[in-house]
């Protein structure tokens, strides 16, 4: 990385995940080798990329995601064992005030009875905090150490900026929605919403009519949610990190004059970026228990 890169293949190379997956037999491999049989690699250029296909995994995602989460867990584990009734102070206090901040916007917004919700809102919140927070270590550091220390040539650290990992939690959400319906209005009453509205006649006839186009509008609906829950976690990061690695790319020796001050908004959309998804799992799964 020392010698001189050009400016597109660097933004490229940033924005690319260290993939696992299949590839075919008869692929060429970087280093000219053509493999006899399909087998599962890291991809290591672009064109074992290509052979991989859909089904294929981002390791870089997946690892600092489930980091990140460990030490969620870890911190908030730890905090609880010190938990006392005296008053809390130094990293106790803050846990104790997060705590009671997401608790109380719970109980503003979900108007159902469920144990679940709380603890899934703190989760999601920190979690998906502390995921969008490593963006503001400088672009090029992770990557570097690890080009320079493994053989491996792509390594990417924001798993928000990943589309498979905003998606995969916002279809988790989705989940849990057609969940809360059926617990709250039985298998019957959740096929009646998808069935039986916004249209509805009184009129047999009409009413049997009317459930196809019910069906495909409340389905649309539905599936709405979270592919727009999930496409704007994704769209504001991938922004964010977009903006560092052209600065990194096309401004040198201006990277700070650019890169601080964006960091310092970031802190902003990150934190905003973690609420606004918070409140709209615990929004829809109101609204998945509540009557029409």
């Amino acid at each position: 990385m020392s010698e001189k890169i050009e400016p597109t293949y660097y933004i490229q190379h940033h924005l690319q995940n260290l993939t696992w997956g299949q590839v075919p037999a008869g692929t060429e491999r970087c280093d000219g080798q053509v493999l006899e049989s399909s087998q599962w690699i890291l991809a290591a250029c672009s064109q074992e990329l290509e052979a991989m296909g859909f089904w294929s995994f981002h390791v870089d995602s997946l690892l600092w995601a489930g980091l990140l989460g460990g030490v969620f867990i870890l911190v908030f584990w730890l905090m609880a064992r010190k938990a006392h009734s005296g008053t809390p102070s130094g990293m106790l206090n803050f846990v104790e005030t997060l705590v009671e901040f997401v608790d109380t916007q719970v109980k503003d917004t979900f108007h159902g009875r469920s144990s679940l919700v709380a603890p899934l809102a703190l989760t999601i919140f920190v979690w998906v905090f502390l995921m969008n927070l490593v963006k503001l270590i400088p672009v090029d550091f992770v990557p570097y150490v690890v080009m320079e220390t493994t053989p491996l040539e792509y390594f990417k650290i924001v798993p928000t900026v990943d589309a498979n990992i905003t998606l995969s939690m916002s279809f988790s959400v989705l989940a849990l929605m057609i969940a809360f319906t059926i617990k709250a209005k039985g298998v019957g009453g959740f096929i009646s919403e998808l069935t039986l509205q916004p249209f509805s006649a009184d009129n047999i006839f009409f009413k049997i009519i009317l459930i196809p186009v019910n069906l495909v509008l409340e389905l649309a609906a539905m599936l709405a949610k979270p592919v727009s829950l999930g496409l704007r976690l994704f769209g504001n990061m991938f922004a964010g990190e977009f903006v560092f690695i052209l600065a990194a790319a096309l401004l040198v020796g201006w990277q700070a004059v650019v890169s601080v001050p964006w960091a310092i908004f970031h802190i902003l959309v990150i934190s905003l970026q973690a609420f606004i998804f918070m409140m709209l799992t615990v929004v829809y799964l109101s609204l998945a228990t509540e009557e029409h």
